[in-house]
């Protein structure tokens, strides 16, 4: 006996099925368009400050540019010579301060600490400095280093840099290192090799070119930095000298004052300054492209 009868069947209504694809179709219309417009709105943004930045920076570029000394208040011509080394020297000194730090705290993350709490706090506080207001971190330096020595110096700022970028060069390490394949571990234990001669033989061999190019993504990071350094290594009109002591001349710093000045003369080099920057940057970001397609 059959447990329903035909009175008892209720049939559900079915939207039918060209409604639906219609309404699909109609959905993905929108999203597409929505993307599109919001894409070419960024793009247009971006070439325009890109397209403002050569027109305004390029009349600022000559030779006294990257000859001359930054002028004093009220004085005619002068360049951004002493800016550019000391920016040079700045990004230089915080790379070799956060290189070896980034590298071996990542090398320890993706090699020791799998599933470890420790590595666990320590990608949580990496993540924290990672995205930390970098103002901070020159209010940080300035209170440990400046402070007690009574005078700003290229070497606050130097390790104001180098506290920014560590972030970076560990994230991209382990990432690195986390994408070599465990047979390559493996091949090298079985030649009876330590843990640590397989690291540095095997397993650093393998990401060197995503290492490589981390360590350039930070030093296109901190190359722009305005904010720590005006806490620590702060300006100088003059050359420097390779001493650290005291206040040295950058380029980030150079263009915020500049920028702010009644002197039109500083006001254009204010503006030859950012291009300058810009192009470094955009160079480095190329460069470590490059390193990335080559190695894939």
């Amino acid at each position: 006996m059959s447990l329903t009868t035909p009175s008892t069947v209720r049939e559900l209504p079915v939207a039918p099925w060209g409604r639906v694809r219609q309404s699909r179709r109609t959905a993905d219309r929108v999203m597409k368009v929505t993307a599109a417009g919001f894409t070419f709105l960024a793009i247009f943004v971006l070439f325009w400050i890109l397209g403002m930045l050569i027109v305004k920076g390029i009349g600022g570029l000559s030779v006294a540019t990257f000859t001359q000394i930054t002028p004093g208040p009220g004085s005619e011509g002068g360049g951004l010579a002493n800016a550019i080394v000391g920016s040079v020297v700045l990004t230089f000194l915080g790379i070799v301060v956060a290189t070896p730090i980034g590298v071996l705290a990542g090398t320890y993350l993706a090699e020791y600490g799998r599933g470890s709490k420790l590595a666990d706090l320590i990608r949580f506080i990496n993540d924290i400095l990672l995205s930390a207001p970098s103002i901070l971190i020159g209010l940080f330096v300035y209170v440990v280093m400046v402070e007690p020595f009574r005078g700003y110096s290229g070497w606050a700022g130097g390790v104001a840099l180098g506290i920014i970028a560590i972030p970076v060069i560990v994230r991209t390490t382990e990432d690195m290192l986390r994408l070599v394949p465990a047979p390559l571990r493996e091949a090298g234990s079985a030649l009876g090799a330590p843990p640590s001669v397989v690291i540095t033989s095997i397993t650093w061999r393998a990401a060197q070119s995503g290492m490589v190019t981390g360590i350039l993504l930070a030093l296109a990071r901190i190359a722009g930095e305005t904010a720590p350094l005006i806490f620590t290594a702060l300006n100088n009109n003059s050359w420097f000298a390779l001493n650290l002591s005291g206040g040295v001349a950058n380029l980030p710093v150079t263009i915020y004052q500049f920028a702010s000045a009644p002197y039109e003369n500083w006001q254009q080099l204010a503006w030859a300054g950012s291009l300058i920057i810009t192009v470094s940057i955009l160079l480095l970001s190329i460069v470590a492209r490059r390193i990335v397609r080559g190695s894939k």
